[in-house]
C-alpha cells in the first residue's frame, strides 16, 4: 500500500507544479518591453528636472534642431518656419503644422506630449502648462553632442551614440582623402550670400563648416581664421571677397540672394574662381547643423571635392 501511496504523492506534487508554473508563465510571456517600461522620466535640462514621455509620439519643434529628432525617428507634429520650409525636410514635413511660440492655440489643438526649443523661446511656462518642454541654448553642446543630448531627452541616447561615431569616422576618411587629392596645405572658405549680405564663417556656424574644419581638418585662409573665427561669422563687401578667399570656395547661395557680385572682374579673378574651386550650395537649409543636414553636406563635399 505504501509503494502505491508515494507514486500518487510525486504525481500530485508534479500536477501542482505544473499548475502553479500554468498560472504565472503567461504572466511572463504576454509582459512586453513597453509595458514593463515607465510612461515618463526625469531628463536633467539646462533649467532643472523636467518629467518626460519616454516614448514621445507627438513633438512640437521650436528649435532648429528638428533634423535630430527626425533622425531619431520621433514624429514631429509641429515645427517652426525654419524646419517647415527647409527643402531638406521637406517629405518629412508633408504633414506637420507651422507653428511658432506665439501660436499658444495651435500648438494646443496639436496635442503635443513633448515641446522642444531654444531657450530664447517666449511665453516658457504657457508652453510648459502644455506639455513637458525642453530648452537648449544655441551652441552650448558641440554639433555632436547635442545630438546625444537630444537622444538622451528621446529615450534614444544609444541610436544617437552610434550615429556620431559612425559620422564622425565617415567624416574623417573623406577627409583624408580629400586632403589627399587637394594637399595637406590648401585653404577653404565657406561663404554666404543672404539677401544682399554676404558672410564668412568659421568653423561651427553650419552650411558644413563643422564637417570641413572640424571633421576633416581642412584649413581656412588665415585672414578667415582672424576675423570669423572666434564670432563664427563676419560679414564682408563684394570688393574684400579675394582676401577672404581660399584655394577652394564653399558658397551657400539662398535663391533670393543678390549675387551680382560673381559677374565683376574683381571676383572672377579669385583664383579658387578661375581654377574651377568654387562648389555652390543650396543656402536654404545650409544653415542647420543637424544629422539629416549634415548627410546631405557631407555627400555634396565627396561630390564636390573628389566626384563621387
Amino acid at each position: 500500500m505504501k509503494k502505491l501511496i508515494i507514486p500518487f504523492v510525486l504525481l500530485l506534487v508534479l500536477v501542482v507544479g505544473a499548475c502553479g508554473k500554468s498560472e504565472t508563465t503567461p504572466k511572463e510571456d504576454n509582459a512586453t518591453p513597453a509595458e514593463s517600461e515607465a510612461a515618463t522620466f526625469t531628463y536633467e535640462s539646462e533649467t532643472g528636472p523636467v518629467e518626460v514621455p519616454t516614448n514621445p509620439k507627438r513633438v512640437v519643434m521650436l528649435s532648429g534642431f528638428t533634423g535630430n529628432v527626425i533622425q531619431l525617428g520621433v514624429p514631429v507634429v509641429g515645427a517652426d518656419i525654419w524646419s517647415k520650409d527647409n527643402p531638406t525636410f521637406e517629405k518629412e514635413m508633408q504633414d506637420v503644422e507651422e507653428v511658432s511660440d506665439e501660436d499658444l492655440e495651435k500648438i494646443i489643438e496639436l496635442d503635443p506630449d513633448l515641446i522642444i526649443g531654444l531657450s530664447t523661446i517666449k511665453n516658457g511656462d504657457k508652453l510648459q502648462a502644455i506639455a513637458p518642454t525642453v530648452t537648449y541654448t544655441w551652441g552650448k553642446l558641440d554639433y555632436l553632442n547635442q545630438h546625444i543630448e537630444i537622444g538622451k531627452l528621446l529615450n534614444k541616447e544609444e541610436e544617437a551614440k552610434a550615429w556620431v561615431e559612425d559620422f564622425t569616422k565617415r567624416v574623417e576618411e573623406a577627409g583624408d582623402e580629400i586632403r589627399a587629392e587637394i594637399g595637406e596645405d590648401a585653404t577653404v572658405s565657406v561663404l554666404e550670400t543672404y539677401g544682399k549680405d554676404i558672410y564668412v564663417f568659421g568653423d561651427n556656424w553650419a552650411r558644413g563648416t563643422e564637417i570641413l574644419y572640424q571633421g576633416m581638418g581642412l584649413k581656412m585662409p588665415e585672414k578667415v581664421k582672424e576675423m570669423a573665427l572666434e564670432s563664427g561669422y563676419f560679414a564682408l563687401s563684394a570688393e574684400v571677397i579675394p582676401e577672404y578667399a581660399g584655394d577652394y570656395i564653399v558658397l551657400s547661395k539662398y535663391s533670393d540672394a543678390d549675387n551680382s557680385f560673381q559677374e565683376t572682374q574683381t571676383y572672377q579673378n579669385i583664383p579658387a574662381v578661375k581654377n574651377g574651386h568654387l562648389f555652390e550650395m543650396k543656402g536654404e537649409g545650409a544653415s542647420f547643423s543637424d544629422p539629416v543636414t549634415l548627410e546631405k553636406q557631407l555627400q555634396f563635399f565627396k561630390d564636390s571635392f573628389l566626384g563621387k
